[in-house]
């Protein structure tokens, strides 16, 4: 790998892009070094954005018009082929001309696109999609979180690798800590799929993480483990519940404290207070989800963030290359 990384842009995808996306990369660029950013998509309008918001470091525009709509679905975005922003940017990391891509476009699409574009790493059967998550001590990855409505033990087994060698590649400093979301914490509780791979990950030591048995969803947050493992449908249901949570408590919150003139007071008074509480449910700041299990790592910046969320997901871009993920699956994997 060269002193710089390679980011793929698809400056096309999700919204107001490609002016979110732009300010994104700037932003980004104001805190980082030594990055490239290729960025894909329409040139008059990303020249437009590119004067209004200076870029730090060295770039490269790889002109289209076409690009995949928000609506279309995965089939159809593929059938609309290799001229489109989405997959030209993936193209860039199956040519090892960028080290990994993101976009903020269609998430079916992308996923479709990378699949069909790149390898999956050697033993790995399904792709997971993963994602950070607070916890009270720090954060946690996730997955998979809807990309496999359905797995087997062997899929649990690998996402546990998976999530483990995604969070030391983030947080280099922590020891993963891996645990089976169950509707228990009793060794004979949940389903036989569950109960085995939990029987195979408590007899067979791995050297990147320590196994923590079980957690309940109601402990997520605790901190006590920091890669949460289930299928699909589980963690995108688990996802979409605290997001749902946690919007409904800042909005709850906000309407409480600007009720009244005490209320209002009393905001300004705990100012700081809030603005941490705040920050620790702001969704931003953990934006980036990652497809796990390709040769090349793919970004999914959610498509209604603000630019300070791309940024985020460009930071993720960033700490996964840095932190070797890929080879860390590869020398880990059974």
């Amino acid at each position: 790998m060269s002193d710089k990384i390679k980011i793929a842009v698809d400056a096309m995808g999700g919204d107001n892009a490609p002016e979110k996306v732009i300010m994104g990369v700037s932003h980004h660029s104001n805190n980082s070094q030594d990055i490239i950013y290729n960025i894909f998509g329409d040139e008059d309008l990303i020249k437009n954005y590119l004067n209004k918001y200076k870029i730090n470091n060295n770039y490269n525009i790889f002109h289209t018009k076409e690009k995949i709509a928000g609506e279309d679905s995965a089939l159809a975005a593929a059938k609309k082929g290799k001229n489109t922003s989405m997959w030209m940017a993936i193209e860039s990391v199956k040519l090892k001309n960028s080290d990994v891509v993101i976009s903020a476009g269609n998430t079916g699409a992308l996923f479709v696109i990378a699949k069909l574009n790149l390898e999956m790493i050697d033993n790995i059967d399904k792709p997971a999609l993963s994602a950070l998550w607070p916890n009270k001590n720090g954060m946690n990855v996730v997955l998979d979180l809807g990309a496999n409505i359905e797995c087997n033990e062997k899929n649990l087994i690998d996402f546990s690798l998976m999530g483990a060698a995604l969070h030391k590649s983030l947080y280099p400093n922590e020891d993963p800590k891996v645990a089976l979301l169950n509707i228990g914490s009793e060794e004979l509780k949940g389903n036989n799929t569950i109960k085995n791979v939990y029987k195979t990950l408590s007899s067979n030591k791995n050297n990147l993480y320590e196994f923590s048995g079980y957690v309940e969803g109601n402990h997520i947050m605790d901190g006590n483990v920091n890669v949460i493992i289930t299928d699909g449908f589980t963690g995108n249901v688990a996802l979409k519940t605290a997001e749902g949570t946690a919007n409904f408590i800042t909005s709850e919150l906000k309407k409480a404290l600007s009720k009244n003139l005490l209320g209002k007071f009393s905001s300004l008074m705990n100012i700081k207070n809030l603005t941490e509480f705040k920050n620790k449910l702001d969704p931003r700041l953990y934006n980036g989800a990652i497809l796990l299990g390709l040769k090349t790592p793919v970004i999914k910046s959610h498509g209604g963030t603000d630019y300070i969320g791309f940024s985020n997901s460009l930071k993720v871009c960033e700490k996964v290359i840095k932190g070797n993920l890929i080879t860390k699956i590869k020398e880990n994997i059974l």
